[in-house]
């Protein structure tokens, strides 16, 4: 009874170890191994079967091509449905946005709001990447594993097969078989533990495998919903643009005569320093006068009047910019990759922050201020300056498409420009990133201060409009 038992044992142990590796197992490894050599086309995983060919005496199939122009007016009508859908909903949008337009309060606000849900989109897309990529890795390397293990799979279900075609003997019919029934317990004794070990890693790599296969769907899930969210908010970001811009250059004659002045005094200026100069002095008294007068504003720095900010019709900043240290938000989303005073890469000194970002991403006004200069200035690139009153100054550089024009006072958080695709600042080469780089300099009597001290630590003390 003892041998029995012995006996008994290890068909069990190889059972349960055929279970643990089998089911897992049949469905990962049908997409590792290779078609048979010499197996039909229709045999072979993700290949089509072809058509059976006709035989003798048989009714002529109907014609490819008919089928071909029936499946291509079915996807004309797709996409022609599509093209409607788009239609009627940016024709609902301008419409809205009409109405908004006549209000100049509610119009700022909607942009501002927009503009705000558009970065917000931004961020967890890219918070949704950075999930992904370890995820990506972790799938690659399971898959790996599994390849360069699969002789051992084979070998491991081959043994199983063979063990559950030819079991031990039972014992008491034959002496022999006592034998044999010893001989096999000894055997398997030695190999069972070892196949029970193999089995039980891949059956738990499988499991991992299938596990990250669903967080990676499910990820690739919400950012799908989160790309088509942001391509609705861009869309009506852009409507609410042109119809701000619509209002602004009412009187285009004037404002065609202030681009040809700044760009006139652009070709003059030296640097930045010069260009700030030339600009500001040569402000008409009135424009002048209102710049003063925000240089003029009395505000406890520890306790500035921050609900001021929420009156998306003001026409002059609400708080002083010296006020706003540690409130404000980054002008686009990404990460500082060089800041103020570390080397320029060509043997000076950065004057601002570089901050990488990414592809057609979002640019807001960091603060309340008036459009002083918004054009190409020497290697700079597309550069926007922004009269911030009381003497500062900031200065963004290195987008592609400025959305702001000459004089317009912008607002905290109000859509100002949009990144391009790749460096449009010569000190961007200098970083050597491979992301667009927004270029970002504050200056106070013209003379670059760190801005450093400005931003804001965390989402709960950034100043929004």
């Amino acid at each position: 009874m003892i041998l029995r038992r012995s006996c008994s044992f290890a068909p069990r142990l190889v059972a349960s170890a055929a279970l643990a590796l089998a089911v897992p197992c049949a469905g990962a490894l049908a997409q590792y191994a290779p078609a048979p050599q010499g197996a039909p086309a229709s045999a072979r995983p993700g290949t089509a079967s072809p058509a059976a060919a006709p035989t003798p005496g048989a009714a002529a199939p109907e014609q490819p091509d008919t089928e071909n122009l029936r499946q291509r007016d079915h996807e004309l009508d797709a996409v022609r449905a599509d093209e409607r859908a788009s239609a009627e909903n940016q024709a609902k949008l301008r419409r809205e946005i009409e109405t908004i337009g006549e209000d100049r309060r509610t119009l700022n606000q909607h942009l501002i709001d927009t503009a705000g849900r558009v970065r917000e989109v931004e961020g967890r897309i890219d918070e949704t990447r950075a999930r992904l990529r370890p995820l990506d890795t972790q799938e690659a390397a399971l898959r790996k594993s599994l390849d360069e293990r699969r002789r051992a799979i084979v070998e491991i279900l081959a043994a199983l097969q063979r063990v559950g075609r030819q079991p031990p003997p039972a014992l008491l019919v034959q002496p022999e078989d006592a034998l044999k029934a010893v001989r096999t317990a000894i055997t398997l004794g030695a190999i069972v533990p070892d196949m029970r070990n193999q089995a039980e890693a891949l059956s738990g790599d499988l499991a991992d495998l299938v596990t990250v296969r669903k967080a990676i769907v499910g990820e690739n899930e919400h950012l799908a919903r989160d790309l088509d969210l942001l391509g609705r908010e861009q869309l009506r970001m852009n409507l609410l643009i042109d119809e701000r811009q619509k209002k602004q250059s009412q009187t285009e004659e004037a404002l065609d005569a202030e681009r040809t002045r700044a760009a006139g005094l652009a070709r003059q200026a030296e640097n930045l320093k010069d260009l700030i100069a030339k600009l500001e002095s040569a402000l008409d008294p009135a424009t002048r006068n209102a710049h003063a007068e925000a240089r003029s504003i009395e505000e406890d720095a520890t306790r500035p009047a921050l609900a001021a900010l929420k009156d998306p019709g003001r026409l002059a900043p609400a708080v002083t910019f010296s006020a706003l240290r540690g409130r404000l938000r980054l002008p686009v989303n990404g990460a500082r990759i060089r800041d103020f005073g570390a080397s320029d890469g060509v043997g000076g000194t950065q004057k601002g922050q570089s901050i990488a970002a990414h592809a057609g991403a979002q640019i807001t006004s960091p603060c309340d201020g008036w459009v002083v200069y918004a054009g190409p200035f020497r290697s700079y690139g597309q550069l926007l300056i922004l009269n911030a009153g009381g003497g500062y100054h900031v200065l963004l550089a290195g987008m592609e498409r400025i959305s702001v024009d000459l004089g317009q006072f912008v607002l905290t958080g109000e859509p100002v420009a949009v990144m391009g695709s790749g460096a449009q600042v010569s000190a961007a080469g200098a970083t050597r990133s491979k992301q667009p780089v927004l270029y970002v300099e504050f200056r106070k009597d013209g003379a670059p201060i760190d801005p450093s001290p400005w931003w804001a630590a965390n989402e709960g003390e950034k100043v929004r409009g």
